[in-house]
């Protein structure tokens, strides 16, 4: 069964053209159905024994785990995905997914810091002290300045930052090249990194120096790695959120947009392919409109 699982990953890779890290929650999402599969009392042989019952209780068992509806939504969309594929290459004979309906995940705004924030958490990042702290500024200002996400912004190489054009290149989901420009203070945090701390991270021989963001191992700098100096830098700051490197990017688009962006150009630098996706930050804009218009109005 896990060679099928496999098959489909390598379809979505392949054909589908999706990204390592969208792979990867597949990877995981089906993995839990499997091995929820293989500790049932009858544990099915094949993919073809797997009956409606079968995810009933597999859903069951997510409710009694308390996974948050998102997370289910997310799960069952990837069965879903997955039952449908093995239909379709006659894998199966019935698909014990059609009847069963999408667990509603509700949207939820995605969090953005304020402006004074973001002002506050760059101060703190730019007092440096020894090679870590001068990358850790720079990555954050980097985010921030081109609204990166944590993994493509982990996954940058030395060649994907022009510093005399002032642009960084990334590859996003569905592997779709952008190219972002980038605001001054951010050209010459990256540069400073790279001039005065990034070779004191360097080891010779390692297949990472072409990476951009390196650990004290000479290592391309993990996503977690990241987002555990980013927390900390908040803390120092005094920001009370509990921060994330999206929170980063989701500031980005808001204070774009509150600074009159379009929203076309906004979908453009995001690298979204839906301008539906980008549209969720039109109501972060809103309530930014409504206070403002309380605080202005004489009659609010």
């Amino acid at each position: 069964m896990l060679g099928e699982l496999e098959t489909f990953v390598n379809y979505l890779s392949v054909d589908r053209g999706h990204s390592v890290h969208t792979l990867s929650a597949y990877r995981n999402d089906l993995g839990s159905l499997l091995d929820f599969l293989s500790k049932s009392p009858n544990p099915p042989s094949t993919w073809n024994d797997v009956g409606e019952s079968d995810i009933r209780k597999f859903l069951d068992n997510l409710e009694e785990r308390d996974y948050a509806p998102s997370t289910k939504s997310r799960k069952i969309a990837s069965a879903k995905s997955f039952f449908k594929f093995l239909k379709e290459e006659q894998i199966i004979k019935n698909n014990p997914l059609v009847d069963v309906r999408q667990p509603r995940s509700g949207q939820s705004l995605p969090k953005a810091l304020s402006i004074e924030e973001v002002d506050r958490l760059l101060e703190m990042s730019s007092t440096t002290t020894n090679a870590e702290e001068v990358r850790d500024s720079a990555m954050v200002e980097l985010m921030y300045a081109a609204g990166l996400r944590v993994s493509e912004l982990v996954g940058l190489n030395l060649r994907d930052v022009d510093l005399d054009t002032a642009t960084v290149r990334t590859i996003g989901k569905g592997s779709k090249e952008r190219i972002v420009p980038i605001y001054e203070s951010a050209v010459e945090s990256v540069s400073a990194y790279i001039a005065h701390s990034r070779h004191k991270q360097v080891r010779l021989g390692t297949d990472t120096q072409e990476a951009l963001f390196l650990n004290r191992r000479g290592s391309r700098l993990t996503r977690q790695a990241y987002w555990l100096r980013l927390k900390k830098l908040a803390t120092k700051a005094g920001i009370s959120s509990n921060i994330t490197p999206h929170m980063l990017r989701h500031s980005f688009a808001t204070h774009l947009l509150h600074g009159g962006a379009s929203l076309r150009h906004v979908q453009e630098l995001l690298g979204h392919s839906s301008i539906a996706t980008t549209q969720i930050y039109t109501h972060l804009t809103s309530e930014h409109v409504r206070s403002e218009y309380a605080k202005a109005h004489p009659r609010a």
